[in-house]
């Protein structure tokens, strides 16, 4: 079992930025996800074990999926927010398992909240 813990959440103006970030020791790649009030959890961004990165239309161009491997650290840099990102964001890091499908982990959740 891995411990996953989040932080950065937080307020910001429309056109503000945070970074969120996502302990995870022995991840090896990650993916983002958000939930808005009312709404199921969507996937939002993923880096895979080689660096290759992924993003959903709405927030392409304006989020970064990136990793900290010194500090085994997931991030999501956010920038132009918009009301419509107001959500709490999840981390969802995983790791290979030999012979075994990968296993991945959720992390608690951050709120995010943006006013126009």
């Amino acid at each position: 079992q891995v411990q996953v813990e989040e932080s950065g959440g937080g307020s910001v103006q429309a056109g503000g930025s945070l970074r969120l970030s996502c302990v995870a020791p022995g991840t090896i790649f990650s993916s983002w996800y958000r939930q808005r009030p009312g709404a199921p959890r969507e996937w939002v961004a993923s880096i895979t074990s080689g660096g290759a990165t992924n993003y959903e239309d709405s927030v392409k161009g304006r989020f970064a999926i990136s990793r900290d491997n010194v500090k085994n650290t997931w991030h999501l840099q956010m920038n132009n927010l918009k009301p419509e990102d107001t959500a709490v964001y999840y981390c969802k890091p995983g790791r290979a398992r030999l012979g075994r499908p990968p296993e991945t982990y959720w992390g608690q959740g951050t709120q995010v909240t943006v006013s126009s």
